[in-house]
Parts: C-alpha cells; sequence; structure tokens
C-alpha cells in the first residue's frame, strides 16, 4: 500500500480503536501532531512507534516544532529559540548566527528523530515585513537572501539528523497582516514583487535542499483569481516549472478560515490535489477526515506517493539517551541557552 494524500489529526496521546481504523484507509499517507497529543517523550515515542506499525510503507509522522512561538513539545525537549533570534544575530554576525543556525536545526531534528518523529514543517522562509502578527518572530529576517542563507544552514542541520525539510508558506505570507487562520488574507502585489523578494528563499533552495514545500492559504489576485493552495498556476507554473521543484507539495491545514471559500471538506480537498498538492492536511475538525476519505477513495497519484515516501525519518535514528551522551546535543542545548536566555517567555498556540 503506498501513502495515500491525507494527513489527519488524532485526539490524544494514545489512538483510539477508531482511530486506528481511519489510518488504515488507503488515503490516508500520514498524520500531524500538536501539543494534545505529547505528555512526555516516552509517551511520544510509543505513540509514533503505534502508529507506524499500522501500515508499510509506514504512515509519515509529522509536527510543527520551529521553535519560539510553534513548538508542540515541549517538556522534556529543548526550548528552541523563534528564528527572528537568528536573524538578529546575523545582521551582527553572519558566520556565527550560520552556526547556529546549523544547530538548531539539527538539535530540533535529532530530539524530534529520537522519538520516531519523521519530519516538522520547517522552516518557515516567509519575510518579516513587520505586518504579520502570525509571521513575526517565525521568519529569520526581513532581507530574503539572509533568509535563504540561514534557512540554507538550518536544513543543513536537519538533514544531519536525519529529517528531510519542509519550507513554508509558498510564495510568502509575511506581506499580509490577515490571518489564515480566520480569514483569507489579500496580497496585491504583482508577480515581479513578489519574485524578486518572497520567492527567493525557495528559489534558492528548491534545487538540492528542500525535500518539501508547504503552501500558504493567501490570495494574490495579480497572479491568479484562485488562493496559492487551490492554484494551478502557482504550484505547476511557478514552483514546479519555473523553480524546478521535484518535492512533495503539501497544503496548509484545510480546516483553516482561509481555506472555507473553497467550498466543504471534499470540494477543498480535490481542489487542492487537482492544483498540484500532494498531501492535504486536516489538523483539528474530528468530522473532517471521514467524508474527505470517502471522496478519495479512487484517488491515485502514483508520483505523489514516491515523493512522499522520501520524506520518511533516517531509520538508525539514536534513541534519547544516546542522543543526550552526545556533545553534539550537549553544544547544541548551551548553544540554544546562550541564544536564548528567557524561552518560558514563547507562547505556543494550538
Amino acid at each position: 500500500m503506498s501513502l495515500g494524500p491525507v494527513m489527519t489529526g488524532i485526539a490524544g496521546p494514545s489512538l483510539t480503536p477508531a482511530e486506528r481504523e481511519l489510518l488504515a484507509h488507503p488515503a490516508v499517507g500520514g498524520v500531524i501532531l500538536f501539543s494534545r497529543n505529547y505528555e512526555s517523550p516516552d509517551q511520544l515515542t510509543r505513540l509514533t512507534q503505534a502508529i507506524h506499525a499500522l501500515r508499510t510503507p509506514p504512515l509519515l509522522i509529522a509536527v510543527d516544532q520551529e521553535g519560539g512561538p510553534v513548538q508542540r513539545f515541549r517538556d522534556g525537549f529543548t526550548r528552541l529559540p523563534p528564528a527572528a533570534r537568528l536573524g538578529r544575530r546575523y545582521d551582527d554576525d553572519p558566520a556565527a548566527a550560520r552556526r547556529l543556525a546549523e544547530q538548531c536545526g539539527w538539535l530540533m531534528a535529532a530530539e524530534l528523530r529520537a522519538a520516531g518523529v519523521d519530519l516538522s514543517f520547517a522552516p518557515v522562509l516567509d519575510l518579516d515585513y513587520g505586518v504579520s502578527a502570525v509571521i513575526g518572530e517565525r521568519a529569520f529576517h526581513r532581507d530574503p537572501e539572509a533568509v535563504a542563507d540561514l534557512a540554507a544552514h538550518y536544513i543543513r542541520g536537519m538533514q544531519e539528523a536525519g529529517m528531510a525539510a519542509v519550507g513554508k508558506h509558498f510564495p510568502g505570507h509575511g506581506g499580509v497582516a490577515a490571518d489564515s487562520h480566520r480569514a483569507l488574507p489579500v496580497d496585491p502585489r504583482p508577480f515581479v514583487d513578489l519574485e524578486s523578494a518572497d520567492l527567493l528563499p525557495f528559489a534558492r533552495l528548491v534545487g538540492h535542499r528542500l525535500a518539501g514545500v508547504m503552501i500558504a492559504h493567501v490570495l494574490y489576485p495579480e497572479v491568479d483569481a484562485r488562493p496559492a493552495g487551490f492554484s494551478r498556476r502557482w504550484l505547476h507554473e511557478v514552483l514546479r516549472r519555473r523553480l524546478g521543484f521535484q518535492g512533495a507539495v503539501f497544503s496548509d491545514d484545510l480546516g483553516m478560515g482561509a481555506a472555507a471559500a473553497a467550498g466543504d471538506y471534499p470540494t477543498r480537498a480535490r481542489a487542492a490535489l487537482a492544483a498540484g498538492c500532494d498531501m492535504i492536511l486536516l489538523c483539528n475538525d474530528p468530522d473532517a477526515p471521514a467524508p474527505v476519505l470517502e471522496a478519495l477513495s479512487d484517488y491515485r497519484d502514483p508520483a505523489a506517493g514516491l515523493r512522499l515516501a522520501h520524506l520518511h525519518g533516517a531509520r538508525r535514528a539514536p534513541g534519547r539517551a544516546q542522543l543526550e551522551a552526545s556533545g553534539a546535543w550537549r553544544d547544541a542545548v548551551e548553544a540554544v541557552r546562550l541564544l536564548d536566555p528567557d524561552p518560558e517567555l514563547d507562547l505556543d498556540p494550538e
């Protein structure tokens, strides 16, 4: 059985019988975890083992573990700094910031891989224009060249830990004030302006570093009448053809307010897949997966399945005890502590 096109959330820290049945559906390809699914590293490891044991090939297990305001697993994991801390260090000492970015990417990925999580949806490649509260400190920098530089080193660290990178939110969420969780943001800029700024980090990293891209629920009316996540122009003409991206394409959560205008859940799912997404996310609405899976019972895309299969984490990741015994882990934890001395100030919105 190949990986299906649906990544869904689950309710709690362990699988229910109903969830086991749901995840056996051939249209399912992955599970996205949240704070509600986490109690401790040991519990998380048991959960990931149970999910991976359900299918062959195993389902992908993902999380948003960027650091700063978006870190789903905290107690028992190193508190990671927001990306903007690296950007501020970059302004003072680019070489030091690059080293820190690589350590942060490695530490994030290594701790997740030790618990059996395949990938984090990271890094954020949006630009910090100072207008998007939902992006804010999640962005490395305002300068697209700085974002591309820091992200390249962050991704290198992820890869060293055995994790593929999924950059977000293509083609760029930083230029709009509206929160796509609640409403559809509209970015009125022409393509030429987007290409010279927001698209630049994606263009720099697409060739050999990014294994996946997550699409923004943002409308760019000067480019297409459909939001990016439902737009063949953005996904095929720009991302695939113009930028030459060969990796996996993820929708953002189809339960977000910005996606509601596309119709009911099955309609949203079909529209996102028809536009060029390889995998769609259904994160928080427990009533969403069943009708979508029914609508996609006959859906097959072998090429998408192959792209998704490349996102499984490295098979021989060290366990938590072995990881914590390593000098690389101790050095990275200390570097993060010095970079972000007050991690408790960061909040984690679900």
